[in-house]
């Protein structure tokens, strides 16, 4: 027999125990379901001679009811079980026996007249039935959204939930506003030839069903260990100190997080220690109001209220004196000369590492010595070679040099035109031409030589070889 862990009691899975004593280690076999329910009297024998004929049963969607054992059925944790309902049966699954169930029954206040009654175990008829009901449910409700979109309803059907014998349906719906099911529940029966039943449940009971992870990282307390949802409203967040943000503050159904009220009640302890948050303060240089409150340094900031722009932080102690100076009618100094130096407190790493940055710090400063030492070492022998030999010139400069005294060969040759003009005009002078040729011959040797040279002084144009590509060798 199976005994439905994990599962809720809706499907075939198991722990893969199938002893007649229920599951072997009760201890860790749907514990984090919280719908599993650890027995810690099991163990214990009863002294008193009457024992509890209840027991608790549990169902798909968080719903758990309490039966009587009427035939005295042996029964244990995890045993599948035919039991009363309207109309016909229902399949469930044993989450609790013993002297247990009368305490979860006084906590639930549920009455022991007219109870429900247990039939029998479950055989292997009504699994079958029971488990072939269970697939039908995912394209139930599909069919299900698509007829209420269809109306033109606002609603969202979240879950539909078959009976063991199949004789009803229950859909579980969330809505803002009232919904009149009237044609609904007409288009349900036709399409699905059943008994119907609706039923309302809140956002919150959406997210348990429907589960998923919170902002913690975590699955949600709704859909795992949290059966009680109690209200949450904006004051809690005021008294911890939070922003008022509805998107940080709302968790995945919408509403307020129902983990702001875990530390709710060690925050109000807290702020009893506190004096109000609304009180002012009689100062020499004015008054001065509260503008914010650290619980767990146990300090309070002031600031004037002509000026708000500077913030003073005090302990509690002395708010209180300030406070009882002010109440004998005497003003205090003001917030500036009232303010402790801070004294910077030395922190002691116990894991014995100053930062997650620490191995790219070392390798930083060795990087840094490595390159003081050698800049150290280019010093040295610089200075152990003497002075620098003065840099040559670059080729640029020698060209532009060389320009120059090509500009002024061809300043000095332009009067050589007009003398070869007047040797034309004189042709029947041949013998004179010749004599006068002569000494302009030497005039232009010279002035070649004096254009030579300026170019002297300069330095030589360095020759650039050639390079030519290597011969090919056809024998090799």
């Amino acid at each position: 027999m199976s005994c439905g862990c994990k599962t809720s009691g809706d499907s075939a899975h198991s722990c893969g125990t199938k002893s007649a004593n229920g599951c072997e280690s009760v201890n860790t076999c749907g514990n984090s379901y919280k719908l599993s329910v650890f027995d810690w009297l099991s163990n214990v024998q009863n002294p008193a001679s009457n024992r509890c004929d209840f027991v608790e049963v549990r169902f798909k969607n968080d719903r758990k009811l309490f039966y009587k054992n009427v035939n005295n059925i042996p029964l244990h944790i995890g045993s599948v079980v035919t039991v009363e309902s309207s109309p016909g049966h229902d399949v469930g699954v044993v989450s609790l026996t013993g002297e247990l169930v009368k305490i979860q029954m006084k906590k639930k206040r549920s009455s022991e007249e007219n109870p429900l009654k247990i039939y029998r175990l479950a055989n292997q008829k009504d699994i079958e039935v029971w488990q072939e009901a269970r697939k039908k449910e995912e394209n139930v409700k599909i069919e299900a959204r698509k007829i209420s979109h269809r109306l033109g309803l606002e609603m969202k059907i979240t879950d539909v939930e078959y009976q063991g014998d199949s004789s009803k349906v229950t859909f579980y719906y969330t809505a803002d506003n009232r919904v009149d099911f009237r044609m609904l529940i007409k288009e349900f029966a036709g399409a699905f030839r059943t008994k119907i039943d609706m039923k309302q449940i809140g956002f919150r009971q959406e997210a348990a069903k429907v589960g998923g992870i919170g902002s913690c990282g975590r699955e949600l307390c709704c859909s795992t260990w949290l059966t009680d949802f109690r209200s949450v409203n904006t004051n809690v967040a005021r008294y911890q100190q939070l922003s008022i943000n509805p998107q940080k503050l709302a968790g995945q159904c919408g509403k307020l997080k129902c983990c702001l009220n875990y530390e709710l009640d060690s925050y109000l302890d807290a702020l009893s220690h506190f004096p109000s948050s609304s009180t002012m303060i009689d100062t020499e240089k004015g008054r001065a109001f509260c503008i914010k409150i650290d619980v767990f340094k146990k300090k309070m900031w002031f600031a004037y209220v002509d000026s708000s722009m500077a913030w003073y932080d005090f302990d509690v102690d002395l708010v209180k004196k300030m406070i009882s100076q002010n109440k004998r009618g005497e003003k205090t100094l003001p917030l500036e000369d009232l303010k402790q130096p801070e004294i910077s407190v030395k922190t002691v790493d116990l894991i014995q590492e100053n930062s997650v940055d620490r191995f790219e710090k070392k390798n930083r400063g060795g990087f840094n010595k490595n390159r003081n030492q050698g800049n150290q070492n280019r010093s040295n022998n610089n200075q152990n070679q003497g002075p620098r030999k003065p840099r040559p010139e670059n080729n640029n400069d020698r060209l532009e040099r060389n320009d120059r005294g090509e500009k002024q060969e061809r300043q000095e040759r332009q009067p050589r035109p007009e003398k070869t003009a007047k040797s034309n005009q004189n042709n029947n002078q041949r013998p004179q031409k010749q004599q006068q040729q002569k000494p302009q011959l030497e005039k232009t040797e010279a002035v070649k030589n004096d254009g030579e040279k300026k170019p002297q002084n300069q330095q030589p144009k360095k020759k650039f070889k050639k390079k030519f590509p290597p011969k090919k060798d056809n024998n090799a």
